[in-house]
């Protein structure tokens, strides 16, 4: 290439993964200043608060320049890198340009020579985790936060990357593999309960209550904080319950081998059909009224948060389905294996708290969804039933929803409809 002025460069962005998705950080560039590169070849990787995904290259040709270092949160839309696409594989690129006889006389070098061996890459063109190397070894942030939670010693994982790199995969097959963590004893067997007792803090030599250090919230709480508190700003909020016996279902779900939820969702999507209102989005003075439902699912992270991945055309799923795909989902999201799709265009949510016993709660709008339903505890307690008094699962059902797209009457005909499935469920 005979000038950079002359090439044709196309930018490689931070793409858009969902509607409160606003930035992201690279964790890793799979290509450097002068590396050849495919179109649809990953060049990066990223993290979101909700996802960690691959970044394809937009075309083929030569990486031009990398704007954007590894740990660099941006936002989205953000150009990370430019790839000359009038560039061909082997020829040399600017940055390997091959010097001229004056700056090859300053360096020492005569012109054939500087003519044989193209200068080397510059030193911030090598990866920056140092791949090959055992001895201070340098991990992507997404390979650092799964093995804090778990408590693996990163220096005990075998990597199956590039020069041996440590790469997500590796640690979640370490830690699938029952490895003990670092500090911890191996166990007598693999179903051992046995944990060491952690080493208790020694007290401040005065007696004095000393708090904890600060700690900043992470990325995805400060996400989820400003997505609940924009939703609660837009929209106008209301919360109605109702009771529903979950006996049927309870019989179908013992028989099944699932939880009530997917039985629950598939009376929630069949209530959608007849009520299609509660299934849309309002965005502005935009109300969109969907006809697929593209059934989004709370999958709690336990302290990293809260994810909503979503089952696309939920409506052509029996209950069998639903279970399958819930599973798979909440495995995934919990994995941290999610892709950018899984998370976007959901049109009405659904968030299950009574596995943890919960029996009531006033859940937030996903925007720009217009409803959630909360599906709390089952819990045995005696009900009247045909003026007698009797045992059964009870729960209770909760819809938010937004005053703008909905009124109360339309809400509590919604809930009923569910309640009607679910005690007629068979």
């Amino acid at each position: 290439m005979s000038s950079s002025s002359t090439e044709t460069l196309v930018d490689v962005v931070m793409p858009q993964m969902g509607v409160s998705v606003s930035e992201g950080t690279v964790v890793e560039w799979r290509k450097q200043p002068g590396d050849w590169v495919e179109a649809d070849e990953i060049i990066c990787s990223i993290s979101t608060d909700k996802i960690d995904t691959d970044v394809e290259s937009p075309a083929s040709g030569r990486v031009a320049e990398i704007l954007v270092d590894v740990g660099t949160t941006v936002d989205v839309g953000t150009v990370m890198a430019r790839i000359a696409t009038d560039a061909r594989p082997g020829e040399a690129h600017a940055s390997e340009a091959v010097p001229t006889s004056d700056a090859a006389a300053a360096e020492g070098a005569t012109p054939a020579t500087a003519t044989a061996s193209p200068a080397p890459a510059p030193a911030a063109a090598t990866p920056r985790d140092a791949p090959g190397s055992r001895d201070g070894r340098r991990y992507s942030p997404v390979v650092q936060r799964i093995a804090a939670h778990h408590g693996v010693d990163l220096e005990r994982v075998p990597g199956t990357g590039r020069g041996g790199r440590v790469r997500k995969q590796d640690v979640l097959a370490f830690i699938e593999q029952g490895a003990p963590a670092a500090g911890e004893e191996a166990p007598l067997h693999i179903e051992s309960p046995y944990r060491p007792e952690p080493a208790a803090a020694a007290p401040p030599a005065d007696g004095a209550y000393q708090p904890p250090a600060p700690q900043p919230l992470s990325r995805m709480r400060r996400s989820i904080g400003e997505h609940m508190k924009r939703s609660l700003e837009t929209a106008a909020t209301c919360t109605t319950w109702i009771e529903a016996d979950m006996s049927a279902v309870e019989r179908t779900r013992a028989q099944l081998g699932t939880t009530a939820l997917p039985i629950v969702t598939r009376c929630a999507i069949e209530a959608l059909r007849e009520f299609p209102m509660v299934n849309a989005w309002l965005e502005g003075d935009r109300h969109t009224v969907h006809e697929e439902v593209n059934l989004g699912i709370a999958v709690s992270l336990g302290e990293d948060g809260l994810i909503v991945p979503v089952i696309r055309s939920a409506q052509d799923l029996s209950a069998e389905g639903l279970a399958k795909r819930i599973r798979d989902l909440a495995r995934r999201a919990r994995a941290g294996e999610l892709r950018p799709d899984d998370v976007q265009a959901g049109t009405f949510t659904i968030t299950n708290p009574g596995q943890y016993g919960s029996v009531m709660a006033t859940p937030v709008i996903n925007q720009p969804e217009v409803a959630i339903l909360d599906l709390e505890a089952v819990v045995k307690r005696p009900v009247v039933v045909d003026d007698a008094i009797a045992i059964r699962p009870m729960t209770i059902l909760g819809l938010s929803w937004d005053h703008r797209a909905l009124d109360g009457a339309i809400a509590a005909q919604y809930l009923a409809a569910v309640k009607r499935r679910i005690e007629g469920w068979s």
